[in-house]
């Protein structure tokens, strides 16, 4: 069973979680701590002690805004270390979730914390808990392989495979895949930079697209548009030279 350490400042929400995790059946002992600094001091002694140890933490449920450190500095120094706590994180903000799965976070749950919004953290957390220890050391990978989207109140992982194309709405993005679309609070100029090695392409101020998508380049009275599916999306002058160029080093490749 799961050996959990809760850290959030605020004590209430601290109680709360506290009360809903030992009350998992999946979850053999949950502890809490009040301050970032207090929780890297014994996640440090457990860690000292061995994986084998009653005193290891398998997994830490972090608030993100604390005072002093906050739970995303925690994430970043247990990175350092071979064999880490997982962790969830546990905010009344969304607006850190691409942060917090770059920081390859198993969950992103928002507060009011819902009881069954917790055990399906829990599952996850199980879940890779026990693929960890038949597959260690863990292969490569990378957190940008996956963006964190909002579905009915849930946090689920789409892979940047899966996207087609993404589109700007002001601060936002939508994202574009054959199932549906996802609206996201990522600048699209932020997704550009993050993805350009998985082979987008910015066409247009408005649109980011995936090279290995585009179905057909169209030239009509000396503009530019590609097709992606059912999408007809127009390339500005700007960017019209170098798609073409990527396109042509595409097909000869």
């Amino acid at each position: 069973m799961l050996r959990a350490l809760a850290v959030d400042d605020e004590e209430p929400a601290l109680a709360e979680l506290l009360y809903l995790l030992r009350a998992d059946p999946r979850v053999g002992s949950a502890e809490g701590a009040t301050d970032a600094t207090e929780a890297l001091r014994r996640i440090g002694h457990a860690l000292d002690a061995g994986p084998d140890s009653e005193e290891r933490f398998d997994v830490l449920f972090l608030d993100i805004q604390m005072a002093g450190l906050t739970g995303l500095d925690v994430a970043r120094l247990l990175a350092g270390f071979a064999r880490p706590p997982l962790i969830v994180f546990v905010t009344a903000h969304e607006g850190f979730a691409v942060r917090a799965f770059d920081l390859k976070a198993v969950d992103y749950v928002l507060k009011p914390v819902r009881r069954e919004r917790l055990a399906e953290a829990v599952r996850r957390v199980v879940e890779q808990d026990r693929a960890r220890d038949h597959q260690w050391p863990a292969p490569p990978t990378t957190a940008s392989d996956h963006i964190p989207v909002e579905l009915g109140g849930v946090t689920r992982l789409v892979a940047v495979a899966d996207i087609a194309y993404a589109e700007a709405q002001g601060d936002y993005a939508r994202l574009h895949t054959e199932e549906g679309s996802h609206l996201v609070r990522v600048p699209l100029s932020t997704l550009e930079e993050r993805w350009q090695p998985h082979g987008f392409v910015r066409i247009h101020r408005r649109h980011l697209v995936a090279l290995h998508r585009v179905d057909e380049l169209r030239l009509d009275g000396g503009g530019m548009s590609v097709r992606i599916g059912d999408a007809e999306l127009a390339v500005s002058r700007r960017h019209a030279s170098r798609l073409r160029e990527l396109l042509v080093r595409q097909a000869g490749g």
